[in-house]
Formats: structure tokens, C-alpha cells, sequence
């Protein structure tokens, strides 16, 4: 099972990013997937996650800003973000998990990317 993330970069105050995240090796419809992200000096943290289009999760800081979404016939995640608000710069994680039941943000994960950074600059 690999993921890799691929879309940071820097993005100035109150703009947008979209992140993605290819899965290889399994049945990608089947797993809870999410998005983790870590400041520097700071414990990683959940962001978003996703069992299937209708089942979405986000952590309060990003909720009406941030989306999850995920392209099973591509076995490709999503991240888009919206900078309404000031956020910091970090490095954001997709992440695995099977099953796909109990999949909530911040829930365990199995399988983890190398991450990507994103850079807010103001």
C-alpha cells in the first residue's frame, strides 16, 4: 500500500490550494482515508477524513474551509483549501486505513505518506 501526496507549495494569506493523494496497491474504495497536518514544534494533527462522498469529517478549525473528497475511479484524495482565515505553515499528510468503518478525523491510521509542505505567506 503506497500514498503520496503531491499539490503543496506556497499560498499567500486568502488564497486557495488543492492537494491530491494517489493510492497504489489496494482496494482504495474500501478504506477511510484522511488528512493530517504538522507545524513545525507542534503534534500532528487530523484535518479532514472520508469514508465515502457522504460521509465527511473536519477538524473545527477548518470546518466551512477546507474539503475532503475522493475520486474512487481515480483512487485519488483530495484536499482543497480555502485561506479565509490566517493558518500556519505545515506539512500535510494523506493517510490510510482499513476498514473503512469508524473513520472519523484524527482516527488511527495504517498507512501514511511522506508528506507535502504548503508555506502560507502573507
Amino acid at each position: 500500500v503506497q500514498v503520496v501526496e503531491t499539490g503543496g507549495g506556497s499560498v499567500q494569506a486568502g488564497g486557495s490550494l488543492r492537494l491530491s493523494c494517489a493510492t497504489f496497491g489496494y482496494a482504495y474504495s474500501d478504506y477511510c482515508m484522511g488528512w493530517f497536518r504538522q507545524a513545525t514544534g507542534k503534534e500532528r494533527e487530523g484535518v479532514a477524513a472520508i469514508r465515502s462522498a457522504s460521509t465527511t469529517s473536519y477538524a473545527d478549525s477548518v470546518k466551512g474551509r477546507f474539503t475532503i473528497s475522493r475520486d474512487n475511479g481515480k483512487n485519488t484524495l483530495y484536499l482543497q483549501m480555502t485561506n479565509r482565515k490566517p493558518e500556519v505553515t505545515a506539512t500535510y499528510y494523506c493517510a490510510a486505513r482499513y476498514p473503512s468503518y469508524g473513520c472519523y478525523v484524527g482516527s488511527p491510521m495504517d498507512y501514511w505518506g511522506k508528506g507535502t509542505l504548503v508555506t502560507i505567506s502573507s
